[in-house]
């Protein structure tokens, strides 16, 4: 018994040390997972694409995202919103091409963890964990948490019946009015809830890049380093 358990224990550290050859494969894979990410959403709060603007107005925040990160109403009552804005877009859009080379990739990683912060805080903190709606109770997450009792799951237990309802209602009104063939072609109906989920998710993917770097033999800082060393 003791031979086959140092046999198991033997091919089990063989295996591992094998694997270190591809240990920079996670780190790529969460870097062209993130970079389009955040390079459309860093595109989108620019004005880049607007060519009737002169060279260094298209380099400004859009005024739509402006007047969102500034209205306390509507949107997110942030202080500094034209300095905020500017600063998000550049963050990403420039932070997103960084991930994509691997470049001075845990110095990017911490303003766009800061930005990831801002958004789960601010413009989705409230609207709970989904980012879409859970419509079936018996499937959410949030029926194991009802059990013992956790403060607020059955409020979100009754949200999902809520959803599930007006989805059956909407489904039913699309029925009998529309094409459904062509309605659902490209994807069911849901109920954007707009929660912190994608945001903290993402979150967590910086963090991983932040502690572990771009990887080895797959990102520009790995090779830098190496030069460094060679020099």
């Amino acid at each position: 018994m003791n031979n086959l358990t140092q046999s198991v224990s033997s091919f089990y550290q063989r295996s591992v040390e094998q694997l270190q050859s591809f240990s920079g494969l996670g780190a790529l894979a969460l870097r062209l997972y993130l970079a389009p990410i955040f390079i459309i959403a860093g595109y989108n709060k620019l004005q880049l694409s607007d060519s009737s603007l002169g060279f260094f107005e298209r380099l400004g925040a859009n005024p739509n995202v402006v007047s969102w990160f500034g209205n306390s109403e509507w949107g997110l009552g942030l202080p500094a919103p034209e300095l905020l804005a500017f600063a998000a877009g550049w963050t990403e859009l420039l932070g997103g091409f960084l991930l994509v080379l691997g470049l001075a990739t845990r110095l990017v990683s911490l303003p766009l963890i800061f930005t990831m912060v801002i958004a789960a805080t601010s413009a989705h903190w409230d609207n709970g964990w989904f980012a879409i709606a859970p419509s079936n109770p018996a499937s959410s997450a949030a029926q194991p948490l009802a059990w013992v009792g956790i403060d607020g799951a059955e409020e979100s237990l009754e949200n999902s019946r809520e959803v599930g309802r007006r989805l059956t209602a909407m489904k039913s009104i699309l029925s009998e009015h529309g094409n459904t063939d062509w309605l659902y072609d490209r994807g069911s109906v849901v109920v954007l809830n707009n929660g912190i989920e994608f945001a903290v998710t993402y979150l967590v993917m910086l963090l991983m890049l932040l502690f572990h770097g771009g990887g080895r033999f797959v990102s520009a800082d790995y090779w830098l380093a190496r030069s460094r060393l060679a020099a």
